[in-house]
């Protein structure tokens, strides 16, 4: 028998946290920020020195950031501004090209800018001799209306020919990794992506925002909560800060492209489903927070009907398990998960989430490998100023998830979004051991990142658990689950990037890049040898490191 959540010591806890947190924040509070910060790991990272700073309260684990927030708003400044001279006149054409927006409306009630959004790449990837390309057309339309609102969309035509690892990837997932699906049979692929962003701040306390985009929680470069691996998805948020306490509530919508269909032809398209989650974000001290997560996933239809939004988990402030378990059949699924960040030092944050999707009290001490002890890891460390160099910043991390981790009964209601997981890339069924480093002088940009992966495949007509869209009904075995069950395989990969920065108003640089990339098994061996050399811009992930 399955332990109840909001009757055990994980329910019990989160919610005596969430009262101490609510109980001891103070009320002295300052404006709210509002303007909507897109999330890039290359970016934030550079904000490393005001978010983990002993001696301010950051809820550094609740991303997007905002570009207002007086905190941030001076290194932001300084960020904008790089390499720039304001007493030095230049022609229009060399501003927009390196100082500027390409359009830019100001007054006292407004700040509207445009910009185009180049991503155009050439490379050679060596293992199988082909050339490899991208041509992205881009743009980005953001700005402020009064002190209250502000909003951001970007939208992007793409066409292109992807290394051999990139593609496999496409061709079995029917979409581009960390964007959309589109037109992708052939070996020139062809999708268009859009994002979009609305956001309002009606007093200090609180932020409203809609969008058509993505959402982040957690301290590391991966999430085991909710990161931003997957396609674009619609949302409605609310964040409330109160004091030291952050609560940020999500109710979203998401596409899956694969999941079966309830008719043969076009008239219901592809099948949805609907996300309510919470995150509580309590800044203990100035080095201490604890943050509580909670989710429930549902589908939209089935064959037997369509049921829509679950009015049961529109309020914000509640803890959703009493409410999905009052149906005693209910076919949602519920994840509990917890982030934890200590600032060691002065530059040195330490980091750690832990994501339980399933479990069953007596198994779970038993140790015997029970498939429904379902749970995720994450221990990391990052900081700045690395051996005392300006401007080094570094993050070290370990992530691991157990077999059949972040599934269900059904594809659809996996923790999964366009057919890429909501929390690791991976999946589950692996371990991971990632390190990143990244260096600035002036407007060069160094980054190398080295990422080491063990994981269980499936064998054709298995289910080891590393695959969260097969259902966990199909699994192997109940008892004698072990972490990298299945085809064991290893996955090395490295990667360097040196770019030079043309304009910080939208990344525009000139970026030069290599990937070594090997995966292993018994069965198979393959590589991938990559060089890239492009004209890029705009502030995004685009994750192709597995």
């Amino acid at each position: 028998m399955k332990t109840n959540l909001n009757r055990s010591p994980i329910g019990i806890l989160y919610m005596l946290l969430a009262c101490i947190a609510c109980s001891q924040s103070t009320f002295a509070q300052t404006e709210t920020p509002n303007v909507n910060l897109p999330y890039s790991y290359q970016f934030y990272q550079k904000l490393n020195k005001q978010v983990y700073d002993v001696n301010t309260r950051m809820h550094s684990s609740v991303r997007s950031y905002y570009a207002d927030d007086t905190l941030l708003v001076g290194r932001y400044d300084e960020l904008m501004r790089l390499g720039t001279d304001s007493n030095v006149y230049h022609k229009w054409l060399r501003r927009k090209i390196t100082d500027e927006h390409l359009l830019n409306f100001k007054s006292e009630d407004y700040d509207i800018y445009a910009d185009f959004l180049p991503d155009f790449q050439i490379g050679r990837e060596f293992q199988d001799g082909q050339g490899t390309w991208k041509n992205t057309r881009g743009y980005q339309i953001g700005g402020t209306i009064g002190k209250k609102f502000s909003f951001y969309t970007s939208g992007y035509e793409n066409q292109a020919q992807f290394a051999n690892y990139l593609t496999r990837f496409i061709n079995t997932n029917k979409v581009v990794p960390s964007e959309m699906s589109g037109k992708l049979d052939g070996k020139t692929k062809d999708w268009a992506y859009v994002s979009a962003l609305v956001s309002y701040t009606p007093n200090k306390y609180l932020n409203l925002a809609l969008g058509y985009d993505k959402n982040f929680i957690g301290d590391g470069y991966r999430s085991m909560l909710l990161s931003d691996v997957a396609a674009n998805y619609s949302f409605a948020r609310i964040r409330a800060t109160v004091g030291n306490v952050q609560y940020q509530t999500i109710f979203s919508y998401m596409i899956d492209n694969q999941a079966p269909r309830l008719t043969t032809d076009r008239r219901l398209g592809s099948r949805g489903k609907w996300n309510a989650m919470h995150y509580l974000d309590w800044n203990v001290n100035n080095r201490l927070s604890v943050g509580l997560f909670q989710a429930v996933t549902w589908a939209d239809a089935e064959p037997e009907g369509k049921r829509g939004f679950d009015f049961n988990y529109i309020h914000p402030f509640v803890f959703l398990r009493p409410i999905e378990g009052a149906n005693t059949s209910s076919p949602d699924k519920m994840r509990l998960g917890t982030n934890l960040k200590y600032e060691l030092f002065e530059k040195t944050a330490v980091y750690v989430q832990f994501m339980i999707d399933e479990f069953t009290a007596k198994e779970f001490f038993a140790g015997k490998g029970y498939w429904a002890n379902k749970y995720a890891v994450q221990l990391g460390v990052r900081g700045s100023d690395l051996f005392k160099v300006n401007s080094l910043n570094y993050l070290a991390e370990f992530n691991t998830a157990r077999p059949y981790t972040y599934s269900h009964f059904q594809r659809l209601t996996s923790y999964s979004g366009m057919s890429q997981p909501l929390a690791h890339p991976l999946g589950a069924n692996f371990r991971e051991f990632l390190g990143i480093l990244n260096y600035s002088y002036r407007r060069f940009d160094f980054q190398a990142e080295a990422t080491y992966s063990r994981y269980g495949l499936d064998p054709v007509g298995k289910n080891y658990g590393s695959n969260i869209f097969k259902p966990y009904n199909t699994r192997v075995a109940e008892y004698g689950n072990v972490i990298g069950q299945g085809l064991k395989t290893d996955l090395n990969f490295l990667e360097a990037k040196v770019s030079y920065l043309l304009n910080p108003k939208y990344n525009l640089r000139i970026e030069l890049g290599g990937i070594y990339r090997r995966e292993k098994s018994v069965e198979f061996t393959q590589r991938t040898q990559l060089i890239t050399f492009g004209l890029r811009s705009t502030f995004r992930n685009l994750y192709q490191d597995y």
